[in-house]
């Protein structure tokens, strides 16, 4: 083979071997720019995906398989670690926010709130702004595993009951108030109740492929 056929090959698989390994970049998370409207119901885990898979839509990125960070308790519950597929997850502006599960729920995640936009690429309101909505559904322990207060699993937008709830700014009040995922449970699952304590019934969605 003559010299300028090898080098034309050896491109041709530099090519192809970069191309294999080239890595997708394009929105994977976000918080959701708005909630149902109706607190703490989200129409349950499919709703709430239909949520995440309908926002993602109006930027072009529907086509993915689009879930909720949310867990679920009792017959048939989930964990919302075990939803979200394995990463790495990019947000809007292409800021890798974790490289897999394991980095998602370490202190090494980049989850902030300059980080943890909307899928538009917003920053969400937290602490110290008006109105604070820093409070973000998760339904979830620290390890993203299924806590106490998941209204119902996502049903009831009740006075009663409570959800666990994250601090998407990584400050404020509650008993672990730097965690995106479970900082304190809510006051309740209506609308007004989860805005009472710093909501706006948000939360957070991944892109599992």
């Amino acid at each position: 083979m003559s010299i300028k056929k090898t080098t034309l090959a050896m491109a041709g698989a530099l090519f192809v071997t970069s191309g294999a390994f080239a890595q997708d970049t394009s929105l994977s998370f976000f918080i959701t720019s708005k909630g149902s409207g109706e607190g703490a119901n989200l129409g349950g885990l499919a709703g709430a995906d239909m949520i995440c898979k309908t926002l993602a839509a109006t930027v072009g990125r529907g086509d993915k398989d689009w879930k909720a960070y949310l867990s679920t308790i009792g017959d048939g519950g989930v964990n919302a670690k075990d939803r979200i597929g394995t990463g790495p997850w990019y947000n809007a502006k292409g800021v890798m926010v974790a490289r897999n599960v394991a980095d998602l729920h370490s202190d090494n995640n980049k989850l902030s709130k300059e980080n943890s936009l909307t899928e538009t690429g917003m920053m969400v309101n937290g602490r110290g702004d008006s109105p604070n909505q820093h409070d973000i559904l998760t339904g979830s322990n620290l390890d993203g595993t299924a806590g106490q207060g998941t209204c119902m699993n996502w049903t009831t937008s009740s006075e009663d009951g409570s959800a666990n709830v994250g601090h998407h700014d990584r400050t404020g009040g509650g008993a672990n108030p730097t965690s995106w995922n479970f900082a304190h449970m809510s006051s309740g699952c209506s609308q007004q109740n989860l805005i009472a304590t710093g909501g706006n019934g948000y939360f957070y969605c991944f892109a599992a492929k």
